[in-house]
């Protein structure tokens, strides 16, 4: 059921929002992959024309190019827009990203992009205050321990995120880096500066807090989907 509404939003996403011409960021994670595969077949099927990709992970490119989305990168063209999962979605369209391990590169397209972050999600992903779950953290491997030791002064556990496949060793990022997973007992009442403040950490090189980068948010339940968008800046 979670995959169908995972679809849908999708789906409806790319319809509403993708036109020819159009350079376009590709998420990662489950909910992406439906993006891509949405894009891809309206490419193939001519109902969009002249659209490139720009990939935030290499499983994306490696999707995208079986779908036949043709990839460009940052160097050579900037997003008109970038569509991506999240993994939660606070009420003012502030959202925790970064839980698939491609943080860093989808912040870079989602900031990069002319028209913003268009997010895409089922039902399950919007909360009334950010922190249900664990805000990822990008950090740099050198002294990563001292970098968790001032991501916890801020007031949450942070635990170094682990290589699924080998669980002794730690995960890396496609860019070579770690990933710090901190949970915050009191949730995040205040994105805007919790986010600051990470980010003056030396060895935090980016958190999963998106704040101000969200232009729409299309979120499918089962009785239909729901588009918020966010007020003109």
């Amino acid at each position: 059921m979670v995959e169908g509404l995972k679809r849908d939003a999708a789906f409806a996403a790319v319809d509403r929002y993708v036109e020819s011409g159009m350079t376009v960021g590709l998420g990662t994670g489950t909910t992406a992959a439906f993006v891509v595969a949405r894009v891809g077949a309206l490419i193939s099927g001519g109902a969009l024309r002249d659209v490139r990709g720009i990939p935030t992970s290499e499983r994306t490119a490696a999707l995208a190019r079986e779908v036949g989305i043709p990839l460009a990168m940052l160097s050579e063209a900037r997003p008109t827009l970038t569509l991506d999962g999240a993994d939660e979605i606070g009420p003012d369209l502030a959202v925790i990203k970064g839980r698939g391990g491609a943080l860093l590169r989808e912040k870079i397209v989602a900031a990069s992009s002319e028209k913003g972050l268009i997010i895409v999600a089922d039902g399950s992903k919007p909360v009334a205050l950010l922190g249900q779950g664990p805000l990822p953290v990008e950090v740099e491997p050198y002294g990563w321990s001292s970098t968790l030791d001032a991501l916890g002064a801020l007031g949450c556990e942070p635990e170094l995120r682990l290589d699924r496949a080998d669980p002794q060793l730690p995960f890396v990022t496609d860019g070579g880096h770690y990933t710090a997973d901190c949970f915050f007992p009191g949730k995040i009442p205040d994105p805007t500066a919790l986010e600051i403040e990470i980010k003056r950490i030396p060895g935090a090189l980016e958190c999963g807090l998106f704040v101000d980068l969200v232009r729409a948010a299309v979120v499918a339940r089962e009785d239909g989907v729901e588009v918020t968008e966010a007020p003109p800046r």
